[in-house]
């Protein structure tokens, strides 16, 4: 099996969740045998170089490291005036001038060659892609460095396109996964398949390996994953109310609030569809009805707005991204979570 050669204790991968989860967070899940995970795709390559570092100073076992494979933004300005007009008011109840403009806060990985250039280098043990594919050539140059390569699918097409570009194993996203949706085109149709739907038809058509994720927050469901016929469960949501997340207190506290019941996908706050927390942004958005910036362009005002909120104590414009099981999230450090899942698992009352 794919995963055999990583020596993992327990079929558990935590969820990349780019400015959530930290160094501390993925050698924690590692050293309790699973599969910890950093988000490089919003820092650049020393950036990512200076993560991957500090995962190795706390562990000298494998992690996965993840990257956004998405397709370059595309400006439009008449879209973006329109979006800035639209916030300026909620700007300014905060005491804040809207930008005047927005930008692509980082670059895809499909072409980042300094990025490319450092994990051939550092080589990790895992590396994988959320949005879509690199090219041969990048996905080459990783299996050259002995990275395992993984890959987010929404559907059974996209993990077809994974195994013909030579991808080892397939991250089966369901639809109540929090965060980005990982589909490869956002503005193609979506089909939602939940995880259970989507583990079955990737374990019986893909021929790939596959790891379920979405709404996978207890040994019981890690179980159920793997009676599915997974190899392994990716859980995100569940680590966000660890110590080692860098999880803001508003995102804590909103997390274990009555707020959990309400998930919703939106793309008003980068520009994509995810999954996250009902709160004010979501609010302002419904309400408004504009379609957003492409991504990640929108998500430029999206953090400016969050910011300027905070600084009031207005925690509710942030990118809360929860999955729909949030409401059973847990607060306890990585290694106490990591061991009640297992026991859990092991079908152990604890």
């Amino acid at each position: 099996m794919t995963l055999d050669r990583l020596g993992l204790t327990h079929p558990i991968i935590q969820a990349p969740m780019a400015g959530v989860s930290t160094p501390a967070m993925a050698a924690a899940v590692s050293e309790a045998g699973g599969l910890g995970s950093i988000g490089v795709g919003a820092v650049d390559a020393d950036g990512a170089r200076g993560m991957i570092d500090a995962v190795r100073s706390l562990t000298g076992r494998p992690f996965n490291v993840n990257l956004f494979v998405h397709a370059p933004a595309r400006p439009q300005p008449e879209t973006e005036r329109r979006w800035l007009e639209a916030l300026a008011p909620v700007f300014a109840r905060y005491g804040a001038t809207q930008p005047t403009a927005l930008r692509e806060i980082y670059r895809s990985f499909a072409e980042d060659d300094a990025m490319l250039q450092m994990l051939v280098a550092a080589r990790p043990a895992v590396v994988s892609f959320h949005f879509g594919l690199p090219d041969a050539d990048r996905i080459a140059a990783l299996k050259s460095a002995g990275c395992l390569l993984l890959a987010s699918a929404t559907n059974l097409d996209e993990a077809l396109a994974a195994k013909a570009a030579g991808i080892d194993a397939v991250v089966a996203r369901g639809i109540e996964a929090g965060g980005h949706r990982g589909m490869f085109d956002p503005d193609a149709p979506d089909a939602q398949l939940g995880v259970l739907p989507l583990t079955r038809l990737l374990v019986a058509q893909a021929g790939l390996p596959v790891i379920a994720a979405g709404g996978i927050m207890d040994g019981r469901g890690i179980r159920a994953a793997l009676d599915l016929g997974a190899v392994a469960a990716q859980l995100g949501t569940a680590f966000i109310g660890c110590p080692e997340s860098s999880a803001e207190e508003s995102y804590r506290a909103a997390l274990f609030s009555p707020a959990a019941h309400r998930t919703m996908l939106t793309r008003a706050i980068s520009g994509r569809p995810a999954r996250c927390l009902a709160n004010r942004f979501t609010e302002w958005s419904m309400q408004m009805g504009l379609p957003s910036p492409d991504y990640p362009i929108a998500y430029d005002a999206g953090k400016a707005l969050h910011q300027a909120a905070k600084a009031t104590g207005e925690g509710g414009y942030g990118a809360q991204w929860a999955g729909q099981g949030a409401p059973l999230a847990r607060a306890l450090p990585v290694a106490e979570l990591m061991a009640l899942l297992v026991a859990e698992m092991q079908g152990v009352t604890v």
